[in-house]
């Protein structure tokens, strides 16, 4: 039975696909369900979570799921750079690449990456993560992705006094544009070298080791993906997301459509002052049903449920007052950086730094700070509750 929900989803998602395929936004939005699917079973077989990433090293010392994501950056940087030089071969010229997670570097900047790591903290997840653990049967993910909405409904509403008093005069640093292209890669590869090493120096030297497959399909469809086929499978996906329709991002529909409910609501004021002019993972306000990111997310959670089904790992579980609570709390931290950072950890951090944005790993830093401070005040807390 769950083969055949799994076979039913796949294909209703490959008629859609190629149902819309055609030119201009035909094509977008059909590669943008066929990318969301695969960046959905991707996430799901491989737990490709940002927050579980950095407990495993934080409490564990366990560097796997760090360095598949430093791997993940380190192939995405080079896929772009190559993108790059086809589309601006002079990164000197002053212009941006058309469509690239750039944005500006400022104190609101870091504030948001520490808000979104301290709801990664409280929620479990990241916002990705809460979209594949949907299709999972999480009992939290709802939670988490309304509070998302609701924190987003904040952020727009505190963005014009942070763009009129900060946002608005802070640098939009494009490393190429100083390094170049090949400058660019040294030193993002030297930084990822330096933090391979460190996790590697440190690891817990007992870990245990991938459990081995007995047989290719169960590698594929039952066994969880070592960290490093999962990182190399999204910085391919991302790369060629970039080149046919988008930068990877999970934030743009939800905030669109949380603008457009706190707007008819009356609670947004009549101008969001240059938010729609600065690059990340924001959305307008659309009258269309179905844009591309909206698919994209639609896809990510069905086909993270079909892989769930297929894994025997859908297990939806009793709902408690904590799911609620740390759901709806995490969440609306998330919600809050992820307008006022311009995305979260795939839009800014991951799809950022594979453009040479210096905001990625300004907000990446923040993340991780705001992700050790907030474990660390709830586990004081516990003990001495």
């Amino acid at each position: 039975m769950a083969v055949a929900i799994a076979t039913a989803i796949a294909v209703s998602l490959g008629t859609a696909a190629f149902s819309l395929y055609g030119s201009g936004e035909g094509a977008k939005l059909s590669l943008s369900i066929v990318f969301g699917a695969a960046f959905g079973f991707v996430l799901q077989r491989s737990r490709f979570c940002f927050f579980c990433m950095f407990r495993g090293w934080l409490d564990e010392r366990d560097p796997r799921g760090l360095l598949g994501l430093l791997l993940a950056l380190g192939v995405g940087m080079a896929g772009y750079a190559l993108i790059y030089g086809a589309w601006l071969p002079d990164s000197s010229s002053g212009r941006l690449p058309p469509g690239a997670f750039i944005g500006p570097v400022s104190l609101v900047l870091i504030a948001a990456g520490l808000a979104f790591g301290a709801g990664m903290a409280i929620s479990g997840s990241c916002v990705s993560a809460h979209l594949y653990r949907l299709g999972e049967g999480s009992p939290t993910a709802p939670f988490a992705l309304i509070g998302t909405a609701i924190g987003m409904a904040l952020g727009f509403l505190t963005w014009n006094a942070l763009y009129t008093s900060v946002v608005v005069t802070a640098p939009v640093v494009w490393l190429p544009a100083t390094l170049g292209y090949s400058g660019t890669l040294v030193i993002g590869f030297a930084v990822l070298a330096i933090l391979a090493a460190a996790l590697l120096r440190w690891k817990n030297p007992r870990l245990p080791d991938q459990p081995k497959s007995d047989s290719v399909l169960h590698s594929i469809f039952t066994a969880r993906w070592p960290a490093w086929v999962g990182g190399l499978a999204i910085a391919g996906l991302g790369t060629v997301a970039y080149l046919r329709v988008a930068p990877l991002g999970v934030t743009a529909e939800l905030g669109a459509r949380s603008r457009q409910a706190a707007d008819a609501l009356g609670v947004l004021p009549t101008r969001l002052e240059g938010l729609d002019t600065l690059r990340g993972c924001v959305s307008a306000v659309s009258d269309a049903l179905f844009t591309p990111n909206g698919l994209f997310v639609i896809a990510l959670v069905l086909a993270s449920f079909a892989a769930a089904l297929v894994a025997g790992q859908f297990k939806p579980s009793p709902i408690r007052s904590s799911h609620v609570a740390k759901g709806l709390a995490g969440g609306v931290l998330l919600g809050w950086g992820a307008v006022t950072g311009l995305g979260c950890t795939v839009g800014t951090l991951l799809s950022g730094i594979m453009a040479g944005a210096l905001s990625g790993w300004v907000f990446g830093a923040a993340v991780f700070i705001g992700i050790v401070v907030t474990l660390r005040g709830i586990r004081r807390s516990a003990r001495s509750a």
